[in-house]
């Protein structure tokens, strides 16, 4: 595939990316980014088939619904006169849960509207998928919501506002600081003097890895060394006893920390705690953050911890196609239940009045069509 991809369909329109639309930071329902976001069910300590299980069933109850009902009929009408084209999905690491959720999704949309191709992109993870939008070289992407409204909104780690659009919110992400099940180690502040892996350089979480870090009181690279590995080097470092603690984020569980589970044991470190400094930075920089709480026994012989969560917003350039951005909305709304990858429990936001709310980035204008044609 080439260049930036064409897209044809009726109703085919490029929007300019000027002004605000309907369901834009003030719309109803809409998540402003101050004060507490919606909060997320919490994750229940039970068997981890069943826990999965649940996740589903508790998906498909919202299917039946009156704004899902129909799925197989309406999915067949939009697919006879739906866009096609090219699609580019900026997600993550090859093992990471964006890469899993943007293959379910690049699956369902070709499923559902076979004129449109899509291939999925790896990257570093969130600030990589701003910039790839940035580019033209992707044109939808999946990012953490404080990176995204960064980058909306211009502050760091980008250097200038960068024009983007949402498609909706899509799940939760669970901020996961690991340490070895034997380590002295109980909190953030006690890595002074130690080395930890804040994820991939161009990820959301190597920023928020950073905030972390200071916000116990510690200053990366002086009081502690700060790697920037990728999960496979970082789960080789962690058995290897090369860094004391890697830091990831995604759905409970992560496949990179399941796989420590037997060597060399793991332990989650608390970090819901330092919230109320994270939220007292420059600008937006602790905006969208909450607390939510990992199981016991999400991963073998943990216990229950709280931590940090934040949303992850499906973005895209102003000028997508309006056709485009409708059939993603249509998809994220009506095949739900096929969106959520078989090893993930976290907390999942694929319904109309979460997926709206994306904060100080206003949703597509078609996104905005698709979701009132759904709801009203």
């Amino acid at each position: 595939m080439n260049g930036e991809g064409a897209y044809g369909g009726p109703g085919e329109g490029a929007y300019d990316g000027t002004g605000e639309d309907a369901y834009g930071t003030s719309g109803e329902g809409a998540y402003d980014g101050t004060g507490p976001a919606p909060r997320p069910a919490v994750l229940r300590p039970t068997p981890r088939p069943a826990r999965r299980t649940a996740l589903r069933a508790a998906l498909g109850a919202a299917a039946c619904t009156g704004l899902l009902a129909g799925v197989a009929t309406a999915d067949v009408r939009h697919a006879d006169r739906g866009p096609e084209g090219a699609l580019r999905i900026a997600t993550g690491e090859p093992d990471g849960f964006y890469t899993a959720f943007g293959r379910l999704l690049a699956d369902q949309v070709t499923t559902v509207y076979p004129r449109l191709s899509c291939e999925v992109v790896n990257s570093e993870g969130s600030v990589a998928n701003v910039r790839l939008l940035q580019a033209r070289r992707a044109e939808v992407a999946l990012a953490l919501a404080d990176i995204a409204w960064a980058a909306y909104g211009g502050t760091a780690p980008f250097a200038r506002r960068i024009p983007l659009r949402a498609i909706g919110r899509v799940y939760e992400n669970y901020v996961q600081l690991a340490v070895r099940a034997d380590a002295t180690v109980r909190g953030v502040a006690d890595l002074a003097g130690r080395t930890v892996s804040l994820g991939a350089p161009g990820s959301g979480g190597a920023v928020l890895g950073d905030r972390l870090l200071r916000a116990a009181g510690l200053t990366p690279g002086t009081d502690v060394q700060v790697r920037h590995l990728l999960m496979p080097g970082a789960a080789r470092a962690m058995r290897e006893g090369a860094i004391d603690a890697l830091l990831v984020a995604g759905g409970v569980p992560l496949p990179v920390l399941s796989g420590l589970e037997s060597r060399p044991g793991i332990r989650l470190l608390p970090l819901a705690d330092l919230l109320p400094r994270l939220r007292t930075g420059p600008g937006r920089t602790g905006s969208g953050l909450e607390a939510v709480t990992v199981p016991a026994g999400a991963y073998r012989g943990t216990p229950e911890v709280a931590t940090i969560g934040v949303a992850n917003l499906l973005l895209c350039r102003p000028d997508l196609p309006v056709p485009v951005a409708a059939a993603l909305t249509r998809v994220l709304v009506r095949r739900a239940t096929r969106l959520v990858p078989t090893t993930a429990l976290g907390t999942q936001f694929l319904d109309v009045r979460s997926l709206i709310s994306t904060g100080v980035v206003p949703l597509h204008p078609g996104a905005v069509a698709a979701y009132r044609e759904l709801h009203g």
